[in-house]
């Protein structure tokens, strides 16, 4: 159970691909201008890396080392190949704004990173669940620098979000407020950079605040205890 919460506790917060490791950054950079453009790949790099962590946690015993890492760009291919083919299929808008960053998926070094550091020597269950919560953590990453992009440079949350969900999903466009000219800079890759210095240098002040708080923890005092003798 333990070994569950430090899983759940590194993917989500204390080796975070995007704010620790700092993996990915390629494609985390470029697509999140919107929100919805951040969940879509999100989603996508989700899928993969749970899908390709249980596979390669199956056949870890019957690979031989020498091979294993073209083994596993060959696993992570198919998986991303599939995805891109789904996306086609059921959200072509999508596809159209993401374009060439969704093969590149597969070069994606946390995707590569998690199956060899981990899938390949834990059990499916542990693989999958390391997938599932290193997923999350970029995904919620792309996330929040996405909104906080999409709100700094046109001043609305989930624009284009019918892209993703369907045509049903126009009506969760959110004016935050009007403006009549875009704020370039937040929506090019120079605004992403600067994003992504502020969330890294946001987590890192609240690790520092709950380090502050352990240390100053009040130490429970003994109790003195009163030993007697018989004679």
């Amino acid at each position: 159970m333990s070994q569950v919460k430090e899983i759940i506790r590194q993917g989500l917060w204390t080796n975070n691909p995007g704010l620790v490791q700092l993996l990915g950054l390629c494609p985390l950079l470029a697509v999140t201008n919107t929100l919805t453009n951040a969940l879509g790949l999100g989603l996508a790099t989700l899928v993969v890396l749970v899908a390709s962590n249980v596979t390669v946690s199956l056949v870890r015993n019957f690979v031989p080392k020498e091979i294993r890492m073209a083994v596993f760009v060959m696993i992570i291919a198919a998986f991303v190949t599939a995805v891109q083919l789904i996306i086609t299929a059921f959200a072509y808008g999508l596809y159209q704004s993401l374009g060439i960053f969704i093969p590149l998926i597969v070069t994606n070094c946390v995707i590569m990173g998690r199956a060899e550091a981990f899938a390949s020597k834990n059990t499916v269950g542990l693989a999958a669940l390391d997938g599932l919560m290193m997923g999350l953590g970029s995904m919620a990453v792309l996330a929040v620098l996405g909104g906080l992009r999409e709100v700094i440079g046109q001043g609305t949350l989930f624009d284009g979000a019918d892209q993703l969900l369907g045509a049903w999903a126009k009506g969760l466009r959110i004016e935050v407020f009007h403006i009549d000219t875009k704020f370039l800079i937040a929506l090019l890759p120079p605004g992403a950079f600067i994003g992504m210095g502020f969330l890294i240098a946001l987590k890192k002040v609240i690790d520092q605040l709950r380090d502050r708080k352990k240390v100053a923890a009040p130490v429970a005092k003994a109790q003195r205890v009163r030993v007697t003798t018989a004679d």
